[in-house]
């Protein structure tokens, strides 16, 4: 791949979202948006997208901030992460959300990543951000899932032709918490529930969320469902810092006395979407929170998990993630 410099393209800043949409509409699959510019930036300098029209969505009024509402909590998608982290409420009855924004990246990139940015970012794959033409990239060849293929990182569910896996950390949690994102176009508004919003390779392998080119995501809703019940977050990655998950979880648990009467658990990294254990949350459901139960947690979690060459690993520490998740919620 080329990296001398970025290919030219026109840079719009609109002031509402009306203007927003109206640019979405002219120029269609030419049209790139940008939240806090990371993932964007990153695509432009190596030559993989070369949009005709950038929309920078910084300028909008109205697409960040953090509301309270009778129902729960509004989050606009330009958040950023840093904000979600440091929200008082956020802290107090979502601090699943708070702890999965905290894991992103570095402070510098949370100060200006947002939450709908990462939350709509690509894989990571690095044979599909080179430019290899792989299956996602509209060729005939998934370079990670072949006899001398990297592919450490990649998925252990899933896999149609694509092998790549979700590399958002908040992702997983707003799964867990019953979240809603608010999808907006220029014909009106839908709202989609979160474990809905990211796309299977195997329904459509050129798209990770079900976003259409002249579609924004513009709020994100939490209910107040699992307000203030007993969370659980943990990632795993090679480097503290700056570094995507190999394996997370998150999971929200109403816990009386010593018995889970409620669980919402879902992990990333071993899928191309957010994997929502629900046959986990079944099984510990009147369930004592003790060894026991997570003991058959764990292992029910990883039933069906199918390794490629190097990330055999990934079995075991996904079902060591679940165990302490339900025994240490």
């Amino acid at each position: 791949m080329l990296k001398d410099m970025m290919p030219h393209f026109e840079l719009f800043q609109p002031a509402d979202l009306d203007n927003a949409f109206d640019l979405l509409d002219r120029y269609g699959e030419d049209c790139w948006t940008i939240a806090g510019g990371h993932d964007s930036l990153g695509w432009f300098k190596d030559r993989g997208k070369e949009p005709s029209a950038v929309i920078d969505l910084a300028g909008i009024p109205g697409l960040d901030g953090i509301r309270e509402t009778e129902d729960g909590l509004e989050i606009g998608a330009m958040t950023t992460l840093t904000a979600i982290e440091r929200h008082p409420l956020v802290q107090e009855q979502f601090g699943l959300l708070a702890e999965a924004a905290r894991s992103v990246a570095s402070p510098q990139i949370r100060n200006s990543g947002t939450l709908g940015g990462n939350l709509c970012q690509d894989t990571r794959c690095w044979y599909y951000r080179y430019g290899l033409s792989c299956y996602r990239a509209g060729g005939n060849t998934c370079y990670a899932n072949t006899p001398v293929g990297m592919n450490r990182e990649h998925c252990l569910y899933g896999a149609s032709r694509c092998v790549a896996v979700t590399p958002s950390d908040p992702a997983p949690a707003l799964v867990a918490l019953d979240a809603s994102m608010v999808i907006r176009n220029s014909g009106g508004e839908r709202v989609v529930a979160a474990e809905d919003f990211f796309m299977p390779p195997s329904v459509d392998i050129t798209r990770m969320t079900v976003l259409q080119p002249d579609d924004l995501l513009t709020q994100i809703r939490i209910p107040n469902i699992w307000a203030g019940t007993n969370f659980y977050f943990e990632k795993v990655a090679d480097r503290g810092s700056w570094d995507f998950a190999l394996v997370n979880v998150a999971a929200a648990f109403r816990i009386e006395g010593d018995r889970i009467e409620g669980a919402r658990i879902a992990c990333g990294g071993v899928q191309a979407i957010p994997r929502r254990l629900t046959e986990v949350e079944e099984l510990v459901t009147g369930r004592g929170q003790n060894d026991e139960t997570a003991e058959l947690a764990g292992a029910l979690a990883v039933r069906g998990a199918e390794a490629l060459n190097h990330n055999h690993f990934k079995i075991p520490l996904m079902e060591n993630l679940v165990k302490r998740a339900v025994r240490d919620a």
